[in-house]
C-alpha cells in the first residue's frame, strides 16, 4: 500500500476519477478508493498536510470574512433584479480583447474591470473591494498556498460553467495562463512567465509552482488572471485584435456590438454563480449598455437628456456648473460624492526620458516647477483640486511629509545618490507659486537648475550645450488635457522654451503611446493599498524597452527594480510599508512627471431611477452592485 500511495500523484495526473472507478484492479488493494480520494484534492493533503484548503487569501494578514460569509459589505443582497443600466464613455473601441498589445487599450469597456463589471471574463478568485487585496474563492472553490508562496493550488468549483453551458476545467486554467504568458501584453506576460510548472492534482485541482517565493504577490496575481475557454479560443491569433465575442464564465453575454459606438451586455439567467455568497447583490441589471462618445461635451449632454444613467465627473468646473438643467432642479438627478479609502491616483504629465531633453534629472525637476498649480486650480478648476505630490498620497504608504524610517534607509543605502536629501527627510513639496502665473522666484529657481544641467538662456531662448533651442511637444487626447497643456506651455514660454500642444484621436494616441513616440503625455498611475507586481510593468528597466509596456517614462533606475523586489517579497506589513515609501521617494526624486492634482472625492451624477448600496467599497464606486429602482421599466 505505501508504494501505491507514493505512485498516486502520477496516477491522478494520468487518469480521471471515472476511469479509476471503472478499473478492474483487485478490490482488496483499495486502489480505486485511494486514488479517487487523492484525485479529489485529498492527495495534496497527504503530500502537504500542513497547508490547509481555505476559502480566501490575503496579501498581508488574514481575510476579514470567514468561511460561510453571507455577502460582501458593499453589496445589497436584497437588491431587485431587472431593468437597464446605460453608461457612457468618451472614446472608441475596436477590439474585444483587452489583454494583448494590439487593441488592448481600445477594447470594449465592461468585459473585465472593477468599475463596469467582470461581465464576460472572470478569474479563479474574486476580489473583495471592502478590504485591502484579499481574494475569495470563485471559479476556484478552495485554494491552498504555503507560507513560502512557492506554489498555489486551486480546486475548481464543480458548478463553474462557461456561458454556453460547457464546464470550466483544469485544462482551461492551464491554457489561460499559458496563452497569456506567450501572447498577452505586459505586465501579464511578465507575471505568468514566472510559472515553472503546472501539476494536475485531480479532476478539479491544479497546482501552479514558481521558481521561489520571492514575489509574494505572484500567487494572488495568478488567482486574478483572466480565464478563457481552451476549446473556444483561437490560440494562434490570440494576440491579434478581434471583434469576435469571447466565450466567458461571467454573468452576462454580448447582446449587441457596434464597433466604436456601443456594446450591450444581457444578463445570463443560467449564470453558474448567481446564488453564491460573493455574488449576492451583484449583477442586478437585465441589460448593461455602454455608449461611446467622441468628446466630453456630447457625453455630458447625453447625460443631461437622460440617455445616460450615471456619469463620473473629473472636471471640477463641470461638477460645479454642470447641473443647471430641469431634471437636476426637480431632483431627478442627484450628485454623489464618494470618499475613497485608497491613495490618490498620481496624475501627471509624463516625461519620456528616452528623449535627450529629459535625460537629466535636474532638467525634469526644473520643468516640473514651471507648472503653476495655484493659478490653474483657481482659474480653471474653481479651487476644488488638491495638489498631488507623490504616488501614494493620502495613505500610510506615502513618503510625503514623513522622514525615512530605519527600514527605508537600509533599503536605500546601496543607492546613496538616488533620493534627494529633502525627500529623504520628508520636507520636500511640489513648488508653490503666488498664483500670478509668472512667479519670478519660482522661474529663477527653475532656471538655476536648468543651468546646472547644462542649459542656458540666450536672447530669451533656452538653449542646450550645443546652442540649440529647447523645444518639446505635449500630446493630448481631449479638450481638458489640451486646456491644461496650453496653460503649462505659457509657463514654459516665460523661460524660453517653445512647447507645442498636439491633440490626437484615440487610435493615434494609442499607437504613439505603444511606440513611445511622444515627448510628454498625460498619464495616470493608479494607486492602491497593495501595490505590487504591476509596478514592474510601470517602472522596471526591462519594461522601459518593451513596446506597449506601461513604463511610459522610460525610467531605467536600478534602485526602482530593487525596491519593487523588496515590496513584493515583504512578509510583514511593516516591511511592506517601508518598501513602498522608499519606492515613492525614488520616484519623487526622479521627477519622472509633472505632478498635477487630484479631487478630494469621486464625483458622480446619477438619475434617481437607479440606486447604489448605502456602503461603497474602499476602492470607490463599482456599478455591478447598483440596481434599477423600477426594474420592470
Amino acid at each position: 500500500m505505501p508504494d501505491m500511495l507514493r505512485n498516486a500523484p502520477a496516477l491522478c495526473r494520468s487518469v480521471t476519477r471515472r476511469q479509476l472507478l471503472a478499473t478492474a484492479l483487485p478490490p482488496l488493494m483499495l486502489l480505486p478508493f485511494a486514488a479517487t480520494l487523492f484525485c479529489n484534492a485529498s492527495l495534496a493533503d497527504v503530500r502537504d498536510p500542513e497547508v490547509p484548503a481555505v476559502h480566501a487569501i490575503s496579501m498581508h494578514g488574514e481575510p476579514a470574512l470567514p468561511s460561510g460569509f453571507s455577502h460582501f459589505s458593499y453589496a445589497n443582497p436584497a437588491a431587485p433584479k431587472g431593468g437597464t443600466l446605460t453608461l457612457g464613455v468618451q472614446g472608441t473601441f475596436d477590439s474585444l480583447n483587452s489583454f494583448i498589445v494590439q487593441g488592448g487599450f481600445t477594447s470594449a469597456r465592461g468585459m473585465k474591470e472593477r468599475q463596469f463589471g467582470e461581465n464576460i471574463t472572470e478569474s479563479l478568485m474574486m476580489r473583495n473591494n471592502g478590504e485591502a487585496f484579499t481574494l475569495y474563492g470563485h471559479l476556484a472553490e478552495f485554494v491552498r498556498m504555503p507560507d513560502s508562496r512557492e506554489w498555489i493550488e486551486f480546486t475548481l468549483n464543480p458548478k463553474a460553467r462557461f456561458s454556453d453551458g460547457t464546464p470550466f476545467t483544469v485544462e482551461d486554467v492551464i491554457f489561460s495562463l499559458q496563452i497569456m504568458r506567450d501572447k498577452g501584453r505586459p505586465p501579464f506576460r511578465n507575471w505568468y512567465a514566472q510559472i515553472t510548472n503546472f501539476e494536475v492534482m485531480g479532476e478539479r485541482t491544479v497546482r501552479i509552482s514558481f521558481k521561489d517565493g520571492t514575489n509574494r504577490e505572484l500567487p494572488l496575481l495568478i488567482a486574478l488572471a483572466p480565464m478563457f475557454s481552451k476549446a473556444a479560443t483561437d490560440a494562434e491569433n490570440f494576440d491579434k485584435s478581434t471583434l469576435k465575442p469571447p466565450l466567458g464564465t461571467g454573468p452576462y453575454v454580448f447582446a449587441e456590438i457596434v464597433p466604436g459606438r456601443r456594446v450591450v451586455y444581457r444578463r445570463n439567467p443560467d449564470y453558474w454563480a448567481k446564488d453564491l455568497p460573493q455574488k449576492r447583490g451583484f449583477d442586478n441589471f437585465d441589460e448593461i449598455r455602454v455608449e461611446y462618445f467622441r468628446d466630453e461635451t456630447s457625453l455630458e449632454e447625453s447625460f443631461r437628456k437622460g440617455l445616460i444613467d450615471v456619469l463620473p465627473f473629473s472636471n471640477p468646473t463641470r461638477w460645479v456648473n454642470g447641473f443647471d438643467f430641469p431634471a437636476a432642479k426637480d431632483g431627478k438627478v442627484i450628485r454623489t460624492e464618494i470618499i475613497k479609502g485608497t491613495p490618490a491616483n498620481m496624475q501627471g504629465m509624463a516625461f519620456n526620458t528616452r528623449r535627450p531633453v529629459f535625460a537629466d534629472r535636474k532638467m525634469r525637476q526644473a520643468l516640473s516647477m514651471l507648472f503653476d498649480f495655484e493659478w490653474v486650480n483657481r482659474n480653471l478648476y474653481s479651487d476644488l483640486y488638491k495638489r498631488t505630490a507623490g504616488y501614494w498620497d493620502n495613505s500610510e504608504l506615502s513618503s510625503i511629509g514623513r522622514p525615512a524610517d530605519a527600514r527605508e534607509r537600509e533599503l536605500l543605502a546601496p543607492f546613496p545618490d538616488v533620493v534627494l536629501p529633502e525627500v529623504l527627510e520628508g520636507t520636500w513639496k511640489p513648488a508653490a507659486t503666488d498664483g500670478s502665473g509668472r512667479d519670478r522666484a519660482v522661474l529663477k529657481a527653475a532656471l538655476d537648475l536648468m543651468q546646472e544641467a547644462g542649459y542656458s538662456l540666450k536672447d530669451r531662448v533656452l538653449v542646450d550645450a550645443a546652442g540649440q533651442p529647447v523645444t518639446l511637444e505635449i500630446m493630448t487626447k481631449n479638450e481638458d488635457e489640451e486646456k491644461l497643456a496650453l496653460a503649462y506651455s505659457r509657463g514654459l514660454d516665460l523661460i524660453g522654451i517653445k512647447a507645442g500642444v498636439r491633440t490626437v484621436d484615440p487610435s493615434q494616441f494609442e499607437e504613439r503611446r505603444i511606440k513611445f513616440d511622444f515627448d510628454m503625455v498625460f498619464y495616470t498611475w493608479a494607486a492602491s493599498l497593495s501595490p505590487g507586481g504591476e509596478q514592474v510593468g510601470r517602472w522596471s528597466q526591462k519594461a522601459a524597452d518593451t513596446p506597449g509596456s506601461l513604463n511610459i517614462t522610460g525610467a531605467k533606475e536600478p534602485a526602482i527594480d530593487a525596491l519593487i523586489d523588496a515590496m513584493v517579497a515583504a512578509r510583514s506589513r511593516e516591511d511592506f510599508v517601508s518598501a513602498v515609501r522608499a519606492l515613492d521617494r525614488v520616484l519623487v526624486s526622479g521627477a519622472y512627471a509633472v505632478p498635477l492634482f487630484h479631487p478630494p472625492a469621486e464625483w458622480l451624477g446619477q438619475w434617481t431611477r437607479i440606486a447604489a448600496p448605502a456602503t461603497f467599497p474602499i476602492y470607490g464606486y463599482e456599478f455591478p452592485t447598483w440596481w434599477s429602482v423600477k426594474p420592470g421599466n
